[in-house]
């Protein structure tokens, strides 16, 4: 029986108070099995990546709890939560976030030395197709392939989970649709849980299972029964 990387039970989100404050996530309800990979579907503000920071330990919620496994979430303290992510969770965004004056190798280093189990920094860029680019640094590097590298850094400790955000959202077609397949290839050879925001609804095509937000809940859950790879999908 396959059990869920996350479960949601009432997971409420409000920032700020009275009149004026804004309720990025209404009670929502949600099991995502391991191994999968997860789209988060919607229009901006529609609460995905308020979900995303929460399941990922980068935010608090409201009210309602979080699990990871068996873990709760909710209840861990600051420095659980830090080692939560440093141990499990792996993040890329949509802006790459490089450190400009370290090289490729060394801009993925940042993370396997504080990992608990990292995988070689050289096997982690060549696993995103960067082999001959391990001492270029970020200038010296296309968007595509900084964002190869902000993919390499966040699976190089070898990661329970990897969070995308928009992570093909300041992409031309080409260069997004092999930043997809570098995190298809992550989903299928280190079984990672794959969890991708967007608001490209063509995206969705690859996913197992497709959750789709507005004003702050789950409107539906689509599972895919045929996945489109990324060569196929329309942009």
């Amino acid at each position: 029986m396959t059990r869920n990387t996350f479960s949601t039970k009432g997971l409420t989100k409000v920032y700020g108070e009275g009149r004026s404050a804004v309720h990025a996530l209404r009670g929502v309800d949600l099991d995502i099995p391991e191994g999968e990979i997860v789209v988060l579907l919607g229009p901006s503000g529609s609460g995905k990546s308020t979900l995303l920071n929460i399941i990922g330990g980068l935010d608090r919620a409201t009210d309602g709890t979080a699990l990871f496994h068996d873990q709760n979430l909710s209840e861990m303290s600051d420095r659980e939560l830090t080692r939560y992510r440093r141990d499990h969770v792996g993040f890329v965004f949509q802006f790459y976030n490089l450190m400009p004056s370290l090289t490729a190798r060394e801009n993925v280093e940042l993370v396997t030395e504080i990992a608990r189990d990292p995988m070689d920094s050289d096997e982690a860029l060549a696993m995103v197709g960067l082999r001959e680019r391990v001492d270029h640094f970020p200038a010296q590097l296309s968007g595509g392939e900084q964002q190869r590298v902000a993919i390499a850094r966040a699976v190089a400790k070898n990661p329970t989970v990897l969070f995308c955000d928009e992570p093909t959202g300041a992409l031309d077609s080409t260069t997004g649709r092999s930043v997809l397949n570098v995190l298809k290839d992550v989903n299928e050879k280190l079984g990672a849980t794959v969890l991708i925001v967007t608001h490209a609804a063509s995206q969705a095509a690859m996913a197992d299972r497709v959750i789709h937000f507005a004003d702050g809940g789950i409107r539906k859950v689509v599972l895919n029964e045929k996945k489109l790879t990324p060569e196929e999908i329309e942009w």
